[in-house]
């Protein structure tokens, strides 16, 4: 405790505010007219550097930052080999409450722009937290600004910025060049030689997203071809209008595998993500065709820095516990980054 105390203690100039403070939109007032901001919340608290919870409508909401991802803070629960908990993480969490304090006025809340880059209740993670943009009163984008100040990097794990692509590009560039944050060698390095310490590994991480992020692409050029019906195997709507589909004959579906795991009676079923388990794709692979489909590499699907994203072709039916099929057979498989034919 006293070491992380040291280290937070030494890190104090990287808490404070870096960007002027902007006076926000009084009570009453009327709002800036911001492209692309089209809704106002009031910050309710913040609870780490890509996660904010704001009083939008009359409720609560719980926003998850898009395109970034910030450290783990330090016991902040089950860490991961790409996510460790990080001295850094916990630096960042305090940096963005003292950046949102610093702006909140002393008599009232303060008021941010959201931008939902295709729609608020058509953009929510598997935890119910809706993915937009921050938009700072004075214009700025915070989720371009993390990246900018090398808070975080451009996380591209679930495919390219659809709004801001370029402006993520360019932030990573300059913090790496200059080596803010996570880009400079120093930073998660213990202060005392031999003491415990957890970097996260970027140069596998990169590579991995980027992997990811060009199938999602692939996906969504599928998605406008008009000679081509393809599914999103993660989204409830989709998965309805796949059943209707499937009783024409097989149909192609994109999503990610959460997990595999060994049924009772032998077979496997490969769990689609989704936001919740009722509305989840599950694809059984009976046993005696567990063999067969070895070539198709599905154990590596759920494993971090592998290539998680499929393309799979069968058919759908509803029942109680969401929505399933069954495998064909090793063809029936095809990995992210190569075209679902």
């Amino acid at each position: 405790m006293l070491n992380l105390l040291f280290l937070l203690a030494a890190a104090a100039p990287l808490l404070a505010p870096q960007a002027p403070v902007a006076a926000p939109p009084a009570a009453g007032a009327a709002r800036p007219a911001i492209p692309g901001v089209s809704a106002w919340a009031e910050v309710a608290r913040v609870v780490d550097g890509d996660t904010i919870h704001v009083q939008l409508d009359g409720k609560l909401e719980k926003l998850r930052l898009l395109c970034v991802d910030t450290e783990e803070k330090l016991g902040s629960g089950a860490a991961s080999p790409s996510k460790p908990q990080t001295v850094f993480g916990e630096e960042c969490a305090l940096w963005a409450q003292e950046f949102f304090a610093a702006r909140t006025p002393k008599d009232g809340a303060l008021r941010v722009g959201l931008r939902f880059p295709v729609g608020r209740e058509g953009h929510r993670d598997p935890y119910g937290r809706l993915l937009c943009h921050v938009v700072l009163p004075d214009g700025t984008d915070f989720n371009v600004l993390l990246v900018k100040l090398g808070k975080s990097p451009y996380f591209t794990k679930y495919g390219y910025s659809e709004v801001s692509h370029e402006a993520f590009v360019a932030a990573q560039a300059e913090a790496r060049a200059q080596q803010l944050g996570i880009w400079n060698p120093a930073t998660n390095a213990p202060q005392t030689p031999g003491a415990p310490s957890a970097a996260r590994p970027y140069d596998r991480l990169l590579p991995w997203w980027d992997l990811r992020a060009r199938a999602v692409a692939a996906f969504e050029a599928a998605k406008r071809d008009p000679e081509r019906a393809v599914f999103d195997a993660e989204s409830a709507a989709a998965l309805e209008q796949a059943v209707a589909a499937s009783a024409h004959g097989p149909v192609r579906l994109f999503g990610e595998v959460a997990r595999i795991f060994d049924e009772t009676d032998g077979s496997r079923t490969v769990l689609f993500r989704a936001a919740s388990n009722d509305a989840a794709l599950r694809v059984r692979i009976q046993k005696d065709a567990l063999a067969a489909h070895a070539p198709a590499r599905l154990d590596e699907r759920a494993a971090e820095f592998h290539q998680n994203y499929v393309w799979y072709e069968g058919t759908v039916v509803r029942d109680a516990r969401g929505y399933r099929s069954t495998s064909r057979g090793p063809a029936a498989w095809r990995a992210g980054h190569e075209p679902g034919e």
